[in-house]
């Protein structure tokens, strides 16, 4: 891609998702992710109404005399963006390619957490890890991960979730806020994934098309697996073939769901034909 057409896009992307995060996402941005615990700050004499919970017992015993420990909110936060980046993110019947809401839904969420003064960095996968960004804060930075996911091209075309997940619990020793951004089109991930949400504050936006849920009838139609390379003959006008097509998109989507309620992960599913902003602000209201 030529530098000027890559600017134009960023820019592009800056201008609409940057107004996103400012007008409607700031405030439930803030308050979804707000509680993100407490740190020690110091320890004081004990003072008429503090909370006893809160009495240092061996300062206390030192001096003879009560002292408590003072906790303070944190007040800057680290964001990760697990970016999946495999070929299947190529595929979109409707307003977009899963890849260009992937972006722009991790646009706004860098530009939210500059918002709110948080550092942000992103991981991409595949079936390997492609890329580290480690976390920083600033808009030039934010602007390097736009120009990176809208650029960025993987050396290899599979999804392992599981390594993505492993990864993110070895690299960023600090509890962070970590979105998984993908279509999960993946298997054996559940027990990275409750790992991870134990250390990290975990949440799954996944991404579909509308036509990996139900089969139009187009007559007989060569499919691609962009994964796999795998070419297959399927007959649409097939009304059991359409059927059992259902069935399977149903019954992955009930494994996915039943994986994110057992390890505990907030999730929101988006959609390529509709606008992401309803998931993600119904999602930062419900936290």
């Amino acid at each position: 891609m030529e530098t000027s057409e890559l600017l134009k896009k960023v820019r592009k992307i800056e201008i609409k998702t940057r107004g996103l995060s400012n007008q409607i996402f700031s405030g439930e941005y803030h308050s979804a992710f707000k509680g993100r615990g407490m740190t020690f700050s110091e320890v004081r004499e004990y003072q008429p109404g503090d909370d006893i919970r809160a009495i240092d017992w061996n300062v206390t015993a030192r001096f003879n005399h009560p002292f408590i420990k003072v906790f303070e909110e944190e007040r800057e936060m680290t964001v990760m963006l697990v970016v999946d980046v495999s070929a299947s993110g190529e595929f979109g019947t409707q307003k977009q390619l899963k890849q260009d809401v992937i972006t722009e839904l991790c646009a706004v969420l860098a530009f939210s957490s500059l918002q709110n003064n948080d550092k942000v960095g992103v991981i991409f996968f595949s079936d390997k890890i492609e890329k580290f960004i480690p976390a920083k804060k600033g808009k030039s930075h934010v602007l390097r991960i736009i120009r990176d996911l809208i650029e960025f091209k993987p050396e290899q075309k599979r999804t392992n979730i599981k390594l993505a997940l492993k990864y993110l619990t070895s690299v960023i020793k600090k509890r962070s806020i970590a979105f998984v951004i993908s279509d999960f089109m993946d298997n054996d991930f559940n027990d990275a994934l409750k790992i991870a949400n134990k250390k990290h504050d975990l949440i799954a936006l996944r991404i579909y098309d509308k036509h990996e849920k139900e089969l139009p009838d187009l007559g007989l139609v060569k499919f691609m697996d962009n994964e796999t390379g795998e070419l297959k003959w399927i007959d649409t006008s097939d009304k059991h073939v359409r059927i059992q097509f259902a069935v399977n998109y149903k019954k992955r989507e009930a494994m996915l769901k039943d994986a994110f309620t057992k390890s505990g992960v907030d999730t929101a599913n988006i959609s390529t034909a509709e606008s992401y902003i309803v998931p993600l602000t119904n999602l930062f209201k419900r936290r």
